[in-house]
C-alpha cells in the first residue's frame, strides 16, 4: 500500500487504518520525544496533531505522497515536536504575562512546514546520485572521516568540497522553484 491509499483512508477517518497507521508509527514518534525532552504525554498529543494535521490538508488539497506515508508522517511529528520545543524556549515565565496559544497559528505554521519539507524532498530526488549519497551522509551527522571512508573521495577536505557544492546545487534548485517565495522564512 502505498502512502496515497493511507491518505485516502485517514480522509474517511477509517479507524481500523488510524489504529493500524498508530501501531506501526506511534512506537519511534514516542521514542523521538522521549529522547529529546519529552514524555508519553507529549508523544501522543504531537501524534495525534500529526494526524489531524494530514487529514485537514488531504481533505482542503488533495495533495500525494511520493514516498513512504510512514517516513511522511513521522517527519511531521518530528517537525511539530521541534517548533513546540522552540515555542518554550521563547516563552517568558511570567506571572504578569500570558501567552495566548493560537491553534490556527500552530497549524499555519505547520501546513508551511510541510510544504518546505516536500519542496526540499522533491528538489533534493533531482541531484546526482552522487550527491544524494553524500548529503545523506551529510545530514545524518556522519562525520567526515566515516564519509571519506564509505565514498571514493581521498580526504575530509575534498569531502568538505563536495558537500559544499552538493548543498549550493540543492539550494540553487530549491530556489529556483516558483514555490520558493511563498515558503521561506518571515
Amino acid at each position: 500500500m502505498d502512502g496515497n491509499f493511507f491518505l485516502q483512508e485517514l480522509a474517511k477517518e477509517d479507524s481500523r487504518i488510524i489504529t493500524q497507521i498508530y501501531d506501526k508509527n506511534f512506537p519511534s514518534i514516542k521514542k523521538f520525544i522521549l529522547l529529546n525532552s519529552g514524555n508519553t504525554e507529549d508523544a501522543e498529543d504531537i501524534f495525534q496533531k500529526g494526524l489531524i494535521q494530514i487529514i485537514i490538508r488531504y481533505k482542503k488539497e488533495k495533495f500525494t505522497i511520493s514516498g513512504s506515508f510512514d517516513a511522511y508522517l513521522i517527519a511531521i511529528c518530528k517537525n511539530l515536536w521541534r517548533r513546540e520545543l522552540n515555542s518554550h524556549k521563547k516563552r517568558v515565565t511570567n506571572v504578569e504575562k500570558v501567552e495566548v496559544h493560537d491553534e490556527y497559528i500552530d497549524n499555519s505554521y505547520a501546513l508551511i512546514e510541510q510544504k518546505r519539507q516536500e519542496l526540499f524532498i522533491e528538489k533534493f530526488a533531482e541531484i546526482t546520485g552522487n550527491c544524494k549519497e553524500i548529503l545523506t551522509l551529510f545530514f545524518a551527522k556522519t562525520p567526515y572521516e566515516e564519509i571519506v571512508a564509505k565514498t571514493e573521495y581521498s580526504s575530509e577536505l575534498v569531502v568538505r568540497q563536495r558537500v559544499f557544492k552538493c548543498k549550493k546545487r540543492l539550494t540553487e534548485l530549491i530556489k529556483k522553484d516558483k514555490r520558493y517565495n511563498s515558503l521561506k522564512e518571515l
